[in-house]
């Protein structure tokens, strides 16, 4: 083996400007690989960020109320009584299972909101609102309210509100200025806008505000209860999973985000298959370097081979001279091409920290391992090929030429 691998090196550095140029080459495909993995893993993490990453992970509310009796009509129908509509869905105990739910691996963060909607006013301008009331301390647990405020502050008083700056902006209001908001139970109640806020996301900026948790339930008429327990995770890919386990710990209806955006995984699924297949091009591109630049050894070396094979060797050592050659320059042009694809993209931050219209590159996601490993697969693969031509060498013809 020892031997083998002296004359492969032998052979590649025999023509230095020609392996250079090979090594080159597969650096290259290989720095196209780890950028595009970057690339696509990054758009992939910027996606989510701005849409999921506003809102919870996993969505715990009461379960689907059971019709109250069934009975046969006259024509032969059954027929469902449902309790009355004035009856809302709620979570009446909700305080008993925060404790096991926090308790579920991987939940990180557990808020209860009491929701509902209504008119907001402002002289003669009126604007439908989604309302939120949650505790004060709470106010950026799900939605980042604290790192998208354009003016004011989140401090959430009984008295003041949060609003989005496309609904601010429908009104004409400011911060410090007061507001009417007359809920869905007919109730109203005066409130000073505290902090406007920008989540980028049209449904929320253009309807959202959120209330102290103590004034929803005044204008909501709800003494007790929640409307329902948002959750947060820490790491978003798990929500399926952990919501199976939240649903068997408390019997409540629980919906992990996933459920409620499948577009956004199918969109998701496609870029990673179009990531996928350009750098399956890549790849391509350095099996087909390889064996050509091997294939031309065989033919220049042929009386080498011949006389190898005068000499004894057998076919198996031959195959494995020009295996040897072609992981080698593998390997070399994977861990070059690895390298320089780090180097370049330490300069781009983190998708989280890309300002609008910036390039979203994610150094973590650069799949440096699995290219210098496909790599050398690549380049090993494409030396069988030269490798079983240069096996089958006749000594006595090459020779006699």
């Amino acid at each position: 083996m020892l031997y083998s691998f002296k004359i492969a090196s032998r052979y590649l550095t025999a023509n230095r400007a020609q392996t250079a140029l090979l090594i080159f080459g597969v650096a290259v495909g290989v720095y196209v690989f780890v950028f595009m993995s970057a690339l696509i893993g990054g758009l992939a993490v910027l996606l989510l960020d701005r849409t999921v990453g506003n809102i919870a992970h996993i969505t715990i509310e009461p379960s689907d109320r059971d019709p109250v009796s069934l009975y046969g009509a006259s024509d032969g129908t059954l027929v469902a009584v449902l309790k009355s509509t004035e009856q809302r869905s709620t979570l009446q105990s909700a305080a008993p299972l925060l404790p096991a739910i926090k308790a579920i691996p991987h939940v990180t963060t557990v808020v209860g909101e009491i929701l509902g909607s209504g008119f907001l006013t402002k002289g003669e301008a009126i604007a439908p609102v989604a309302v939120t009331g949650v505790e004060a301390e709470q106010v950026s647990a799900i939605a980042n309210i604290a790192g998208n405020l354009t003016a004011g502050s989140t401090g959430l008083a009984i008295n003041t509100a949060l609003l989005g700056w496309g609904l601010a902006d429908t009104l004409g209001v400011r911060v410090g200025q007061t507001v009417t908001l007359r809920s869905e139970r007919g109730i109203e109640q005066t409130l000073t806008v505290g902090g406007i806020f920008s989540l980028g996301v049209a449904s929320l900026d253009d309807a959202a505000i959120y209330l102290n948790i103590r004034a929803a339930r005044v204008l909501f008429d709800l003494p007790e209860g929640l409307t329902r327990l948002e959750v947060k995770l820490d790491d978003l890919e798990l929500a399926p999973g952990v919501a199976v386990d939240i649903a068997n710990a408390t019997g409540l209806k629980v919906t992990p985000w996933t459920a409620m955006n499948q577009q956004l995984l199918d969109g998701l699924v496609a870029q990673a298959r179009s990531g996928d297949l350009i750098k399956g091009f890549a790849l391509v591109t350095i099996v087909i370097g390889v064996a050509s630049a091997l294939l031309l050894s065989t033919y220049r070396r042929q009386s080498e081979i011949g006389i190898m094979r005068a000499m004894g060797a057998t076919r198996r050592f031959v195959v494995f001279v020009f295996v040897i050659q072609g992981a080698l320059i593998g390997l070399i042009g994977g861990l070059l091409g690895a390298g320089l694809g780090y180097l370049s993209l330490l300069p781009f931050p983190l998708p989280e920290a890309t300002s609008g219209g910036g390039l979203p590159i994610d150094i973590r996601q650069g799949a440096y391992g699995t290219a210098i490993l496909l790599t050398l697969i690549g380049a090993i693969i494409a030396a069988i090929w030269p490798a079983s031509t240069a096996s089958r060498v006749d000594p006595v013809k090459v020779i006699g030429l």
